[in-house]
């Protein structure tokens, strides 16, 4: 059995909204493909590297956890930088995304500097974005998922998608998320990878490809992947 291993950076300050799903599903759908997916916690990172990295996800968190873990990543954001630009698939949720850029602005004016290792910055109001989201992706299909923040994101890169139910990175733009080389950004909790079967695929793809090992292109059955997707679908339509 082939094998890949997954860094899930800050476990024990970044899982809001079951995160932890995201994990779950990248497991099973690789176990599905005859691969192994080796999931280390990463919680204090001196000394970390990424060359036994294959993929890393990192959750959501509170403002304050936000801040804790960003102190912390920053001991090896250089590493993670040069990780990202080098191909390395990645999923970010939240804050874990908002981190990535240049700066969080409080609601009260106060800035708060995130890692740099993207040019973006996020803007939070005491109104939040909250409720189901739909998007349509040139990449993935239809994604759908839960959102809930006071961030509004903004920056130039590629995107997730066009946004036709929801809020998005923003309530301006209409576009959620960021696609930066196989890095993703978004802000969809629920979690978003057992509803978005293709996102899942494309993490574990990439990650196959640059390790060099196999990845079936089988179809697998994703009735119920569907079916949770189309009952979202469903809510705005009926409405």
């Amino acid at each position: 059995m082939n094998e890949l291993t997954l860094y899930h950076f800050m476990t024990d300050k970044l899982n809001l909204y079951s995160d932890i799903g995201n994990i779950i599903a990248l497991k099973q759908r690789a176990k599905w493909r005859n691969i192994k997916l080796n999931v280390v916690e990463v919680n204090e990172t001196e000394g970390v590297t990424f060359d036994g990295c294959d993929i890393f996800f990192i959750g959501g968190g509170s403002d304050r956890e936000q801040a804790l873990a960003t102190k912390e990543l920053s001991k090896i954001k250089s590493k993670l930088k040069d990780a990202i630009e080098e191909g390395m698939p990645g999923l970010t949720i939240c804050g874990g995304y908002q981190f990535l850029g240049n700066k969080y602005i409080t609601p009260d004016g106060t800035e708060l500097e995130g890692l740099g290792i993207l040019d973006f910055y996020t803007q939070s109001k005491k109104e939040r974005l909250t409720g189901d989201i739909v998007i349509e992706s040139d990449t993935f299909g239809t994604i759908v998922g839960f959102e809930n923040h006071g961030g509004r994101t903004y920056h130039n890169y590629d995107t997730l998608g066009k946004v036709t139910h929801g809020f998005g990175n923003n309530d301006e733009d209409g576009k959620e998320g960021i696609h930066y080389k196989n890095l993703l950004g978004t802000y969809l909790h629920g979690p978003i990878l057992p509803k978005n079967h293709e996102i899942t695929d494309y993490l574990l793809e990439q990650a196959c490809i640059r390790k060099g090992i196999p990845f079936e292109p089988r179809q697998l059955d994703n009735t119920a992947e569907e079916a949770a997707k189309q009952a979202i679908v469903d809510r705005f339509e009926n409405k």
